[in-house]
């Protein structure tokens, strides 16, 4: 678990299975978890990182997307899981799926799982009838704000060339967003496809924030010169 700021921790990624960077962000009176984890395996990390660290266990989480990476662990965790609208709607219907590989490949085939993301996914679970997936327990449409006790977080859904049902962490007075994968390039099967109008929509919105560094998904933290940098050039196409 590194510190990033007075109130903002994070679990840094790990891409041996894609496991993405978890957010933490500790209020006055609760705290709240960034993403839900792959897998219990990766709560389990978390939580030790936590405690190891003498902080107090999350109170809830937000979901950036929908994606295995960022949601399977949700089972694992006993704690409210706030999700965009989109996001919601996808959780409910991955939900109901019966786990297995029979299971497995619906998934797939219902677009939840690119083919880049599975044999990732498997060094998680050897066993794909141990999945379990939860839905979120509360949705938002547009935007926000959750008070965490001198510390305000906001959400907001955003365009995103990586899906479309991208949502962003945003903590003022700590200059930090958590943007999940938004920034990422769009998986169509196994290929990274650039999408410039995607991309160009997303760097409008984050030029209007104010931050200082961005907790990206499947890399270190970025500042935010470098990160509008690199959205500039990709949405020039």
């Amino acid at each position: 678990m590194k510190q990033l700021t007075r109130r903002v921790w994070y679990l840094p990624h790990s891409p041996a299975s894609d496991r993405p960077a978890l957010g933490y962000i500790r209020g006055d009176r609760r705290a709240l978890m960034v993403d839900a984890g792959n897998s219990p395996a990766h709560v389990r990390q978390f939580l030790r990182s936590l405690e190891a660290e003498g902080l107090p266990a999350p109170d809830l989480t937000v979901l950036t997307h929908r994606h295995w990476d960022h949601t399977f662990g949700l089972a694992a965790l006993p704690i409210p899981a706030v999700a965009g609208a989109a996001t919601a709607r996808y959780l409910e219907r991955f939900s109901a799926i019966r786990w297995g590989e029979a299971g497995l490949q619906e998934y797939i085939d219902l677009d939840g799982l690119r083919e880049f993301s599975e044999p990732h996914l498997r060094l998680e679970y050897p066993d794909p009838a141990t999945i379990r997936l939860r839905p979120a327990d509360m949705a938002f449409t547009d935007t926000l704000e959750v008070e965490l006790g001198g510390c305000r977080c906001l959400l907001r859904t955003i365009p995103s060339p990586h899906c479309d049902d991208c949502v962003l962490v945003h903590v003022p007075s700590e200059g930090v967003i958590f943007p999940g994968d938004s920034c990422c390039l769009h998986l169509v099967r196994g290929d990274w496809v650039e999408d410039p109008a995607g991309t160009a929509a997303l760097l409008a919105v984050l030029e209007t924030l104010s931050f200082d560094v961005a907790v990206v998904g499947h890399d270190d933290p970025v500042s935010r010169e470098a990160l509008l940098a690199d959205l500039r050039s990709r949405a020039k196409g």
